[in-house]
């Protein structure tokens, strides 16, 4: 099995290839002991410790609005669930508080919880009040989204809400015209439902979300 090394030494050369020699990478030593929210593989502890402190953007205001993502890194499945693109926005619209509870409760009615499931985000971190849309920054976030995903492998990915949706698939939709069909990203399954958040705001979402919820369970749990 690879050690840590290993596979730094591997993400080191991949990165530098892209974006050359201005990378920064911190001691891997102890991921094992650092990154306890990450149930998995190596691999992506080892691809955590490499992009944590990326200096190729300032989209964050402090190591603390890093948004790697957190679950199970052998999961089949990969929730998406961004923002409209504030840090105010990000954190409202996050799996916590009576939307992460709601969330919980839709895992579960399909015997899931966030344990077997992998919560990421399309950016990797929280963008600032004050960011302007730097293109050049969020395409290096993008590909680091899409190298995570090759990392976690899952068969499905399920974005949460219309704008998730919309990124992911870079078009501009309604979500109910995107939630009609399973898409496909880089070769991945993608279904669009709705947010949590959208279902607290208005109950009728329950149905629809279900529905999709049960495609899950019969078509990727199975």
């Amino acid at each position: 099995m690879k050690n840590d090394s290993v596979l730094r030494n591997r993400y080191v050369d991949q990165y530098q290839d892209i974006y050359g020699e201005n990378l920064y990478l911190s001691s891997i030593d102890s991921v094992k002991n650092k990154i306890s929210t990450i149930k998995g593989g190596s691999e992506l502890t080892a691809f955590y410790h490499l992009i944590k402190e990326c200096e190729n953007c300032s989209l964050g205001e402090s190591p603390s609005d890093f948004n790697f993502g957190v679950g199970n890194a052998n999961s089949k499945i990969v929730f998406i669930a961004e923002s409209k693109g504030t840090l105010d926005d990000e954190k409202s619209n996050s799996l916590t508080g009576e939307s992460g509870q709601l969330f919980d409760k839709i895992l579960s009615a399909i015997k899931l919880s966030r344990e077997d499931v992998y919560i990421s985000n399309i950016l990797k971190y929280l963008p600032s009040k004050n960011s302007n849309d730097k293109s050049s920054e969020i395409k290096i976030c993008e590909s680091h989204f899409k190298q995570q995903l090759q990392i976690i492998n899952p068969e499905l990915i399920v974005a949460l809400g219309e704008n998730a949706g919309n990124k992911l698939l870079n078009i501009d939709e309604s979500i109910s015209a995107l939630n009609r069909k399973v898409h496909d990203f880089e070769g991945i399954d993608l279904l669009v439902t709705y947010h949590p958040e959208a279902i607290l705001k208005n109950p009728t979402l329950k149905q629809p979300t279900w529905e999709d919820f049960k495609k899950i369970r019969d078509n990727y749990l199975n």
